[in-house]
């Protein structure tokens, strides 16, 4: 946490000494905070830094309660062709606090989380088109304690896409399939999503986004469908930097019943 604190000292303290908006600015697009995924790709030469300082989910259900807090979930994102990136993403520090109601006994386990590598692809769209559309693929590698980390390999592909009505307004699809890990941390089920969001850009420096999102979840011990409603709102107090801020509440028993992420990116 004290780190993470620290880099948005860092970030507040570029956004004052950096100059305001240019025309020429650099393509800076982080995907966080938004569910969805992004088709915008870092130029080369450039690397997007993301960054939750602080990432906290409640799952309330019948039996359980589940709290779980993630700080330091790093993503870079490095430009490797004029439409290609690849990225790494680490969990740096996670505490899961599970409360049995029967028996009021709590189970604590914090630690890292895992590795996750992946290649992003810009497929089509250009700079003032109203359209865009990517694929992402990506894997993930258990190097964090289950359940803060999932526990076993994982992988997936995502399909990001995005038409910008105005200026202002723009929608956007995403679509996802997953090999995703099994909770017993041993073997791999399919879980599938879609997404969709609306973004309204009140400036050059704030953006809102409102979306909705349905997961298909077929874990081997019960198959589950979450609905969830995410709001999210980022400001860029420079070219280079962006603070922002998600809220998400679950619409029906499956899903989580509230998650908020605060955070930000930056571009070098």
């Amino acid at each position: 946490m004290r780190n993470g604190l620290r880099w948005m000292l860092g970030m507040t303290a570029l956004a004052t000494a950096a100059p305001t908006l240019a025309e020429d600015e650099p393509r800076f697009c982080p995907t966080r905070p938004n569910l969805g995924g992004s088709a915008c790709t870092t130029e080369p030469g450039r690397v997007h830094v993301e960054m939750s300082v602080l990432d906290w989910q409640r799952d309330d259900q019948g039996d359980e309660r589940e709290d779980r807090i993630v700080t330091a979930d790093i993503l870079t994102r490095t430009g490797v062709g004029r439409n290609t990136e690849v990225q790494l993403e680490w969990v740096g520090y996670g505490r899961d606090r599970t409360r049995d109601k029967a028996s009021d006994s709590v189970d604590t386990v914090t630690g890292t989380g895992d590795v996750t590598f992946a290649v992003r692809q810009h497929l089509a769209g250009a700079k003032g088109k109203p359209f865009s559309a990517g694929v992402e693929a990506f894997v993930t590698a258990p190097t964090g304690r289950h359940p803060v980390g999932d526990g076993t390999w994982s992988t997936g592909v995502i399909v990001p896409i995005q038409y910008d009505l105005t200026k202002k307004w723009a929608i956007a699809l995403t679509g996802e399939a997953d090999a995703a890990a099994n909770r017993s941390g041993t073997g791999r089920h399919l879980a599938y999503s879609e997404i969709a969001g609306v973004r309204y850009k009140l400036n050059d420096r704030v953006t809102t986004s409102a979306e909705l999102s349905l997961e298909r979840d077929n874990e081997p011990e019960g198959h589950e469908t979450m609905a969830m409603a995410a709001l999210s709102a980022a400001w860029r107090p420079t070219r280079l930097v962006q603070l922002d801020i998600l809220a998400v509440a679950g619409l029906n028993q499956a899903a989580p019943g509230l998650r908020l992420v605060t955070g930000g990116a930056v571009l070098f």
